[in-house]
């Protein structure tokens, strides 16, 4: 019976926040080692564009994979496979230092391997637990998604004030393989779904795709998350080079832990106790003070300020992510959620495409433009981003097919 794969759901759940504290600390190193090589936030930009393109790109047939093949195998292969990516920048850094292009390179053949996670991990979630049970799982996603911006730069600023950004990929690498560990382990004591045979990754796209447009609440959803993942990406890549223009790695790495600390809170309360009701309602109230918070960072350079807005940005982000999954989760069959999570990783997450292609190049423009550096130019432009989202959240309950999917 599902409700008794709780336990094995926490130890695969395990995995993945290792993974991802592992991963956020690769990221940090990089973007604090890249802005101190070029001074300027395009090439941070840059990578982490190439870093999550290909990933964007493969969602789609890694989501019909999940669906056709073993998807804990697939997660297998997706986490020890991508670590090759990282490996390949160790031995880049261990022979003189790594070059923009080389570490390019490194994160885009990592992606390319992690795009056959998500999809089967979030496939998983349905295999293993009931639904009662997917509101408290979902907010001990968005725990083990927020470790990397929790636990990943206290730590990768002190051990960068100690060491150098090898230590980093080294301790990255060997969490790939504790996730590799827990995931086989759960995998032996899960039967593998029988599924009917596809006969193409068309068809399975077809299939996932049916599946999504037919339900018109579910498609409206997922092209309102593609203008908050726009909004919400201009802040992930311009806080690092908004912060590093006054102070230095270590403050940085403690202040994004700090931030990072409210989704922590909200994260645990929403794993114990989740949410019964009302999800469009608090899906709009928690986007907007997300956008509000965005405006209050960019305001001063001030550590103490941006700490403040940057902990209440945090803490919002749980209810919202939780909201979203529960409702796209319980509109769709549970035989089609491998495609269908993969088709609305990739619908939702342009907007990420777009705002990594020009925010980096706009906060540059603009703090020249204004004289006032790289650092004010990115606080300017996610202040603006923060308008849009506020704006955007405000819609959201007026839109009749979104509130009937709670129904």
């Amino acid at each position: 019976m599902k409700s008794n794969n709780f336990k094995k759901f926490l130890l695969i759940w395990l995995g993945e926040l290792i993974s991802s504290i592992g991963g956020g600390l690769t990221t940090f190193g990089l973007g604090v080692y890249v802005f101190s090589q070029t001074g300027n936030a395009t090439s941070m930009v840059l990578v982490t564009l190439l870093g999550f393109l290909p990933s964007l790109i493969l969602s789609v047939p890694a989501g019909v994979l999940a669906d056709k093949y073993d998807r804990r195998l697939l997660m297998i292969i997706g986490d020890g496979c991508s670590g090759l990516g990282i490996v390949y920048i160790l031995i880049c850094m261990l022979n003189g230092g790594a070059t923009l292009l080389q570490i390019c390179i490194g994160v885009f053949i990592s992606s390319v391997f992690s795009s056959l996670l998500e999809p089967s991990f979030k496939a998983t979630i349905t295999d293993l637990l009931t639904k009662e049970e997917f509101s408290k799982a979902s907010g001990l996603v968005s725990l083990a998604g927020s470790s990397k911006y929790l636990f990943s730069p206290i730590i990768a600023g002190f051990l960068l004030s100690i060491s150098s950004i090898n230590l980093l990929l080294i301790i990255d690498i060997c969490t790939f393989i504790f996730t590799i560990i827990v995931t086989a382990m759960v995998r032996k004591n899960i039967k593998t779904k029988q599924v009917k045979s596809m006969d193409s990754l068309f068809k399975g796209f077809k299939e996932g795709w049916n599946a999504i447009y037919s339900n018109k609440g579910i498609f409206m959803l997922i092209l309102v998350s593609a203008l908050i993942t726009m909004f919400m990406g201009i802040l992930q890549v311009l806080i690092e080079p908004m912060v590093l223009s006054f102070t230095d790695s270590k403050t940085l790495g403690i202040a994004e832990t700090v931030c990072a600390s409210g989704m922590l809170v909200s994260s645990i309360f929403l794993g114990i106790y989740g949410i019964k009701k009302k999800y469009v309602k608090i899906l709009s109230i928690a986007l907007a003070l997300s956008g509000i918070s965005m405006i209050g960072m960019g305001i001063l350079e001030n550590i103490v300020m941006i700490c403040f807005f940057g902990m209440f940005f945090f803490f919002t982000l749980p209810f919202a992510n939780n909201c979203l999954d529960y409702l796209v989760r319980t509109n769709i069959p549970d035989e089609l959620q491998g495609r269908s999570w993969g088709l609305i990783g990739f619908i939702s997450q342009l907007g990420y495409v777009f705002s990594y292609s020009i925010s980096g190049i706009m906060a540059d423009s603009l703090g020249t433009l204004t004289n006032q550096g790289v650092g004010r130019g990115s606080a300017y432009i996610i202040q603006i981003a923060g308008i849009c989202l506020i704006i955007t959240a405000l819609s959201i309950p007026t839109i009749k097919k979104i509130k009937k999917l709670e129904l």
